[in-house]
């Protein structure tokens, strides 16, 4: 089994365990590896000292928001050169998470503005921030990295895929485009699926997102096909362990009449190949 969507301590918000705290739950779980994400700091550094400690094969990355210069192409390529493998376009300050009043960075302190992030076409392309935008898709094809659309909306979505297919980006997944953030239906997720788009599921939406059922998962599962990724997105003190967490939407979405087996393909080998070199 390979998570690709874990949260750990330290964080702004509060998690479960700290890094080795999570790792430990991993390999007791037989895991292979997991990705570490964190909204507001490169993970890079984390998950080198971690995967070298444990014998695991964990994975940092960046999560574009202003706390790292939003989308920066100067911390894109130190992130990509020091070993990480997942950009995720904004999640924490993109301008569709402070639309739904999802959480912010700016919850903590009222000094700090409530700028927002965004990419064409809700940014204007004549925006001098969409160079950046095209700096950075440059950086994750030369480095063979992997796409992760982040909180952004379904048209932005679009267009980043857009974007990867014109720069051979092989490595794009829609980041729990169900969730409120995008709020993608499963026809518009199918389409992408089919332009090979992967897919993520996530045990968080099953636990904490108003209104998802396992049925509503299951029709997203159907319509991702052989894309199809499962992580738990996991780690917040109200979530089961992320192990555990994983499981339980593996053992929901299999009772909506999904093949097992697939949907550990979707928690293992597909996020594994998809994510590692």
């Amino acid at each position: 089994m390979f998570d690709v969507h874990v949260h750990a301590a330290p964080d702004v918000l509060d998690r479960i365990g700290y890094d080795d705290q999570i790792g430990a739950g991993y390999a007791a779980a037989g895991y292979s590896g997991f990705v570490l994400k964190a909204h507001h700091e490169s993970t890079v550094g984390r998950a080198s000292a971690l995967s070298r400690s444990s014998g695991l094969e964990v994975v940092g990355g960046i999560a574009l928001n202003r706390a790292v210069g939003g989308i920066n192409p100067a911390a894109v390529l130190a992130a990509l050169t020091t070993g990480g493998r997942v950009v995720w376009f904004p999640t924490a300050d993109s301008h569709t998470q402070e639309s739904a009043r999802l959480p912010r960075l700016g919850d903590l302190d009222g000094r700090l503005d409530r700028a927002v992030l965004a990419v064409p076409p809700v940014l204007s392309p004549g925006d001098p921030a969409a160079k950046d935008v095209a700096f950075v898709l440059d950086l994750i094809a030369e480095h063979d990295a992997v796409l992760c659309t982040g909180h952004v909306s379904g048209a932005e979505c679009r267009w980043l895929l857009d974007q990867a297919e014109a720069r051979g980006i092989n490595r794009f997944l829609l980041t729990h485009p169900s969730y409120t953030v995008p709020g993608m239906e499963p026809d518009e997720i199918a389409a992408l699926a089919e332009r090979g788009a992967h897919v993520e599921i996530t045990a968080y939406q099953l636990f904490h997102q108003p209104g998802m059922t396992a049925a509503r998962l299951a029709a997203v599962a159907r319509a991702a096909g052989s894309r199809l990724v499962l992580a738990s997105d996991a780690g917040q003190p109200d979530s089961p362990e992320p192990p555990a967490a994983l499981e339980q939407l593996i053992t929901a979405l299999a009772a909506e009449g999904l093949d097992p087996g697939r949907l550990r393909d979707a928690a293992a080998d597909i996020p594994r190949r998809l994510v590692l070199p």
